[in-house]
């Protein structure tokens, strides 16, 4: 049985790291997709991401380096892309939707 999906309302920091500055980075959403069953996880991250606004982030928690997943959704809307963990066992990329022009 899989476990269920858990949306952080931060990232999580990676060990020995505090941040502590309380600056806008913390509002962005968390979603670990590791948790999400592989058949149905792109299609989990395309809501979620639909779901966000131009000029807002949503940050995936995923167990390799997401490269097909971050084509489409730079398919589906303009996006940018910054990793804050590159592994070894999750990358955390942080995916803001550009505003359409």
């Amino acid at each position: 049985m899989s476990q269920p999906v858990e949306i952080l309302p931060t990232a999580p920091e990676p060990a020995g790291h505090t941040r502590g500055c309380g600056g806008p980075d913390d509002a962005d959403p968390v979603l670990d997709v590791r948790t999400i069953p592989h058949a149905i996880r792109h299609a989990t991250v395309f809501g979620a991401f639909d779901a966000i606004a131009p000029g807002a982030s949503l940050v995936i928690v995923a167990p390799h380096a997401p490269l097909p997943l971050l084509a489409q959704l730079a398919e589906r809307a303009p996006v940018d892309v910054e990793y804050l963990v590159e592994g070894p066992d999750a990358w955390h990329v942080r995916i803001t939707r550009r505003a359409e022009a």
